[in-house]
């Protein structure tokens, strides 16, 4: 083994560490994709979770300020461009990402707005429908674009631009996560962190919180019918993770208290089993 290959792999081994710590369902169904793409789609959920890590808690409680919160994104975004560059950085996490980049086609398109979004968390604590669909864009849509990338892409020559409709289904699914994970934080993200991503500020709005399910069933309904068209390594999981999400919507649906929802193990791996069995994606929308 060249020392290349062997720091390659080290820097894919931490990144593989990051989504096992800090997300189980995404760690479900990462171990539901085939060889061929797995390695390259934990690089990019560890990237963007490092990220998110500075401007959401663990830079604040590290007791580093606003300011240099910004200093530290700014750093990680530039050292990403670098090591997409040239191949190669001294951070693992980044390196990582940079081989997943390079491999698949993950470029400045993907990569500048979702260091946007990031930067707005510094700057605005209250969204309005414009600034949210901006948000969702940049910090949710653009990874699953970047998945998307790796999906199509990983193991060959040289990268091919996605077909529309996996594009669209990628964008609805990135978005579907993104809109379930702010209703099911939405007391976290307001006590802890000031924030509100939905325009919840009341918490007896009801229109708002039915509106939103009804948009995340809606974008879930999109995203399901695009998953039969993806490379054959990935359908399984990209239902799992579908429908873990599907699930969440509707215990959320359910839910009359505040409380944070979640899927207990044996409804996660019943969902697995039947995407493992070929099941086609759960579908709220009659």
């Amino acid at each position: 083994m060249t020392s290349t290959s062997l720091y390659d792999r080290c820097a894919q081994d931490a990144a593989a560490s990051v989504i096992t710590t800090y997300s189980t369902s995404f760690a479900l169904a990462c171990r539901l994709l085939g060889p061929r793409v797995r390695t390259h789609v934990r690089s990019v959920y560890a990237l963007v979770r490092v990220a998110d890590e500075i401007v959401d808690g663990a830079a604040e409680d590290a007791g580093v300020p606003a300011d240099a919160q910004r200093l530290l994104l700014d750093e990680f975004e530039a050292e990403t461009f670098a090591a997409v560059a040239r191949g190669f950085s001294t951070n693992l996490i980044v390196h990582a990402f940079a081989l997943a980049a390079r491999e698949c086609g993950i470029g400045s398109d993907l990569i500048e707005p979702f260091f946007a979004s990031m930067r707005t968390d510094l700057t605005q604590t209250t969204h309005d429908a414009l600034s949210h669909d901006e948000y969702v864009y940049g910090s949710a849509e653009v990874v699953g674009l970047m998945c998307l990338q790796v999906f199509v892409n990983a193991g060959r020559s040289a990268p091919l631009a996605p077909e529309p409709e996996l594009v669209e289904g990628a964008r609805r699914l990135g978005a579907a996560f993104q809109d379930v994970n702010f209703l099911r934080d939405r007391v976290d993200d307001r006590s802890r962190l000031g924030r509100d991503y939905l325009g919840m500020e009341d918490a007896s709005n009801t229109a708002v919180r039915t509106e939103v399910l009804d948009r995340i069933d809606r974008d879930l309904d999109v995203a399901a019918q695009a998953i039969a068209d993806l490379p054959a390594d990935c359908r399984r999981a990209v239902t799992t993770a579908h429908g873990l999400f599907a699930e969440l919507a509707r215990r959320l649906r359910d839910s009359t208290t505040d409380a944070r929802v979640s899927v207990p193990n044996p409804v996660k791996a019943a969902i697995a089993v039947g995407a493992i069995a070929g099941l086609p994606p759960r579908r709220n929308v009659a």
